[in-house]
């Protein structure tokens, strides 16, 4: 699956998303290695919802949404009990940081935004 997301006038296009079942919305990026691809979350109602990286081995980029305008975005290290979304979001992107998904990385960075 691929992405088009949209943030102060800028698109970037995510490649190879997983849409995250209900089970793997629980487990998410926990017990993975940082080859795999970038998990999508979708959920019914837009409401602040807590992430955590206990048992994630590695950072990640979280990306907050609603449909697929950039809400909020942050670097997460591992073993963070909670993080919290600052707006309501009806969606999640966690794009483990690899060489692939570099160039997503330096979208936000070079952005400045």
């Amino acid at each position: 699956m691929k992405a088009k997301l949209f943030y102060k006038n800028k698109k970037i296009e995510i490649d190879n998303i997983t849409k995250c079942s209900l089970w793997r919305k629980f487990r998410g990026l926990m017990f993975t290695d940082k080859t795999t691809n970038p998990l999508l979350f979708e959920f019914k109602n837009a409401r602040r919802r807590a992430i955590h990286s206990l048992f994630v081995s590695y950072p990640f980029l979280a990306i907050w949404l609603e449909k697929n305008k950039i809400l909020e975005y942050k670097i997460i290290s591992p073993n963070n009990f909670s993080i919290v979304s600052k707006k309501p979001f009806t969606k999640l992107i966690e794009v483990p940081l690899n060489n692939k998904n570099i160039p997503i990385f330096n979208f936000f960075n070079d952005a400045n935004l």
